[in-house]
């Protein structure tokens, strides 16, 4: 019988690739991997747990037991995908989406959230999604009016006022003074 577990900070490919070394370390083949969460053969006990902790803590990760813990990084693993790992443009209702994937009332999600996390899951999206702007602004690919469509943003004026809130400058200014240093996937909105 196959057993799920939860890693917090597992966000992105190469996270995912370094559980997978952790879990081959002591022999383990994951059935199926994916941000935040392993599927393995069987569960993990006694020694090979403790092993397997201390491994992933080495990284940066953290195994998660709490159930609790476990919804709110799936909230987090959610957004953080669909925000920084999408092709589309976004037109993501998130709540609906959240309620879908994780099979819980948005509402019991948002207070959960918030209560455990001191930012609401909104404050959370509009972070991650200025944390992509500020990626989008570096790399000089897009202009501004088409990082706004890719992000869904109602108008470059709306994209732009939310920016100049959060970081105190305008994305032209921003842009212009690049040694901004960008938040890591895990810790923006923090």
């Amino acid at each position: 019988m196959s057993h799920k577990i939860h890693i917090k900070n597992m966000v992105c490919n190469r996270c995912i690739e370094a559980v997978e070394e952790e879990l081959k370390k002591l022999d383990l083949s994951p059935i199926a991997m994916e941000l935040g969460e392993v599927v393995l053969e069987q569960e993990v006990s006694g020694e090979k747990k403790e092993v397997l902790k201390a491994g992933l803590q080495k990284r940066g990760f953290e195994l998660l037991e709490d159930k609790n813990s476990q919804i709110i990084e799936q909230i987090k693993n959610i957004i953080i995908s669909n925000v920084h790992h999408r092709s589309e443009p976004m037109k993501v209702n998130y709540s609906t989406l959240l309620e879908e994937e994780i099979g819980r009332d948005y509402t019991y999600l948002s207070s959960l959230f918030s209560s455990v996390e001191g930012v609401t899951i909104e404050r959370f999206v509009i972070m991650q999604k200025l944390e992509k702007v500020k990626e989008l602004l570096i790399y000089d690919e897009l202009n501004l009016s088409q990082i706004s469509y890719q992000l869904g943003y109602s108008s470059v004026q709306h994209l732009s006022n939310q920016f100049k809130k959060a970081t105190g400058m305008s994305p032209s200014d921003f842009k212009q003074n690049q040694q901004n240093a960008r938040k890591p996937l895990d810790q923006a909105g923090f």
